[in-house]
């Protein structure tokens, strides 16, 4: 096929993709869109509004009434301190255990990265009632530590996705760094977790949604109303507001929003990091 003709396929391949792309993104933006107009709305409003995305009446004061009706700025904190932490306990503990998976080849290293994966076959489900004996017999039952503390003993998919990262880096770097008289646990901090970023920030999104969206976790260990965290809360809220639909989703979008701007703010290094192909010099 000569090159224009490959152009014109290419070009019409584009056309097509466009609207149908167009179409998909409507689609799933559609509920956001609702969710965002009744916010505004008053409840007669929203009875009569049928297919109508325009609110009749902007009112913002919807947001505030949502938000002072329950302790949403404590269960912030709480949310807040559940996903920092198993963001920063997860990069560190996978990115330690991804490179010495890659790097270092002892006897007996394959057997072991194996034996991790294969604990991504075991559903959630259960392992759930042993991790909540676990977190009964240690006394941090109706407390944030059991949301936090699992991260720091890394994860089997992160582990797998940061060690295929630092098998592509070249291998000049380590060499010439125990040349220089560095200890492999330095190489990882003063090299090869500086030059993960892309890498270690797509972990991060991945974990910040996890975790900024777990529901499940909060829902065992958690009974007094001073640990709840956003998702938790909203729950309850729904529960008590069930009625008051317009202030509902005020309160699901106010809880909806970090996750969608941590995604497009992150996207590209998101993207980079699940993408990245370095070049690996034997």
């Amino acid at each position: 096929m000569s090159a224009s003709k490959k152009r014109k396929a290419t070009g019409s391949v584009h056309w097509l993709a466009y609207p149908l792309l167009l179409i998909g993104a409507a689609i799933f933006l559609y509920p956001f869109v609702w969710m965002f107009s009744t916010s505004l709305r008053s409840l007669e409003e929203v009875a009569r509004s049928g297919m109508n995305l325009w609110p009749e009446h902007w009112r913002w004061s919807n947001y505030v009434d949502a938000l002072t009706a329950m302790p949403f700025g404590r269960y912030l904190v709480n949310s807040v301190l559940t996903t920092a932490f198993p963001i920063i306990g997860t990069v560190l503990s996978c990115s330690l255990v991804g490179y010495a998976f890659a790097r270092l080849k002892v006897r007996g290293s394959g057997f072991l990265f194996v034996l991790v994966l294969s604990t991504m076959l075991l559903p959630g489900e259960v392992t759930m009632i042993p991790q909540f004996i676990l977190f009964k017999n240690l006394g941090m039952l109706d407390t944030l530590y059991p949301m936090i503390v699992p991260a720091f003993f890394g994860s089997a998919f992160y582990i797998f996705l940061l060690r295929q990262f630092y098998a592509r880096l070249p291998v000049g770097l380590e060499e010439a760094a125990l040349i220089d008289g560095c200890s492999y646990f330095k190489i990882w901090l003063k090299i090869f977790l500086p030059l993960s970023k892309p890498a270690l920030m797509a972990v991060g999104v991945m974990v910040f949604m996890g975790s900024w969206n777990n529901f499940m976790g909060p829902l065992i260990y958690v009974n007094s109303d001073k640990w709840k965290t956003l998702t938790l809360g909203l729950a309850g809220f729904q529960g008590t507001y069930s009625t008051d639909t317009n202030l509902l989703m005020a309160a699901a979008i106010v809880i909806t929003l970090p996750c969608i701007a941590l995604f497009f703010l992150a996207q590209r290094a998101f993207m980079e990091g699940l993408t990245f192909s370095g070049s690996k010099e034997s």
